[in-house]
């Protein structure tokens, strides 16, 4: 069957359905100066922690990053954007990062195991996505951050995580937005297969 033809099925006729929560969420780059209520952040964790997981390993650990500790992983960014892209872009990345009102941590526990750190990983992705739609629901934005730093043991340090035990999937930042940006989608028939 040819999908090439397919019109998107259009979101606005159920504003408080699901599907229009998952397509009206955005990644968000700028927030308010405001920090979030923690209770609000432990929420999106116990909603988060609700993501399918073989075997049930249940194998996300979240770590509520306090101003401390907020400063120092900002300082170790620019740090290592200075080594590679020099002060300007670096003093731009430290500032970008000091800016985030709250930050929280997400990462796997190891088993040792190729096959199960890989459904532990994805599970742990679904975690963070659901974490992400119910702030959304909440009028909350964020943004999961893949930086290269987070792959230094300096980082794994910091936080006092072995990376021996865990790995971090990403840091999410977490606020009220200043600003949303608008996104499309490449029709569904652009990326379906129907296969006999």
């Amino acid at each position: 069957m040819d999908m090439s033809g397919m019109r998107d099925i259009e979101m606005i006729d159920a504003p408080s359905g699901i599907a229009n929560l998952i397509a009206a969420r955005r990644t968000v780059h700028k927030f308010q100066p405001i920090p979030l209520p923690k209770e609000l952040i432990i929420e999106s964790i116990s909603v988060a922690r609700w993501a399918p997981n073989h075997k049930l390993t249940e194998p996300w650990r979240f770590y509520l990053i306090g101003e401390e500790t907020k400063q120092s992983i900002a300082h170790l960014v620019a740090d290592y954007v200075r080594e590679r892209k020099g002060d300007k872009m670096a003093k731009a990345k430290l500032e970008l990062w000091l800016k985030v009102p709250n930050m929280v941590v997400v990462t796997y526990k190891k088993s040792g195991n190729a096959f199960r750190e890989k459904e532990d990983y994805a599970a742990t992705c679904c975690a963070i996505h659901n974490m992400s739609l119910h702030l959304w629901e909440k009028g909350v934005g964020m943004k999961w951050s893949t930086a290269r730093v987070m792959e230094k043991r300096a980082f794994y340090d910091l936080l006092a995580i072995d990376p021996e035990r865990e790995e971090t999937v990403g840091v999410l930042w977490c606020g009220f937005p200043a600003d949303v940006p608008t996104k499309s989608r490449k029709p569904v028939g652009a990326i379906v297969r129907d296969l006999p």
